[in-house]
């Protein structure tokens, strides 16, 4: 029983540790990126398309993307974002690994960004 209740606190610490968090990209506000770095994970023709302003274009698909992403400051905080949600929570994930201090998952993507705008 007590390895148990050790097994469920240990677990309950390491999902209270995790830095990557999530934000709905509709909530995003240009005080946020006045703070931190803005990294756009569509391809370059996606994001030729449209994309947010002050956002890096770096291609979640591109072999070497650790490699770029390797390039940003660690100290400030990183907001991603793709299309719909799937790809900046997969490069979330990837700069948590890499020790990046605070990463944002901005949820939704571009689209639903786009979908509020036409509001």
């Amino acid at each position: 029983m007590k390895f148990h209740y050790l097994l469920l606190m240990l677990s309950v610490i390491c999902v209270g540790c995790a830095q990557s968090k999530g934000k709905r990209i509709t909530e995003f506000s240009q005080n946020d990126i006045d703070s931190g770095i803005l990294v756009d994970v569509r391809t370059p023709e996606e994001y030729s398309s449209g994309h947010l302003d002050n956002a890096v274009n770096i291609n979640w698909f591109d072999t070497d993307f650790v490699k770029k992403v390797d390039t940003i400051q660690r100290n400030k905080p990183i907001y991603v974002y793709c299309k719909k949600g799937g790809r900046s929570a997969k490069a979330a994930h990837v700069l948590d690994s890499l020790g990046f201090k605070q990463v944002i998952d901005l949820e939704g993507g571009y689209d639903a960004y786009m979908a509020k705008k036409k509001d």
